[in-house]
């Protein structure tokens, strides 16, 4: 018994010595995306985020509908002057982008995002 009590002692002294620690989810990074300018087929984008859950928040500055693309994820089309957000998680490395609007990539609505 006096053995018993021994392990009892010790497995009491380590939980009341021990360290709580709670895992809190980190904040996503907001990323700000424009559609149709500098030119109508073109995104203003950064060249590079932080890897981790990240928030698009794309703008269709343009004349038509735009929309966006990257992380296997798509905003709804975007008519002119409309707005939406598209929370994506990123691995490191790069990331592929686009418009998915018939014929937008090809004219130059694409890209590749660096991830680090």
């Amino acid at each position: 018994m006096g053995f018993i009590k021994g392990k009892a002692a010790v497995l009491v002294a380590c939980v009341v010595g021990a360290t709580l620690l709670i895992a809190v989810p980190a904040e996503a990074a907001t990323v700000s995306v424009t559609a149709g300018k500098p030119s109508e087929y073109k995104f203003a984008i950064p060249s590079s985020v932080k890897h981790g859950k990240v928030t698009f928040k794309v703008t269709n500055k343009g004349k038509i509908a735009h929309d966006f693309s990257i992380g296997g994820k798509t905003t709804p089309t975007l008519k002119p002057g409309a707005s939406a957000k598209l929370s994506v998680t990123l691995k490191k490395g790069k990331a592929a982008y686009k418009c998915t609007i018939p014929g937008h990539a090809a004219a130059g609505m694409k890209g590749t995002l660096k991830v680090s």
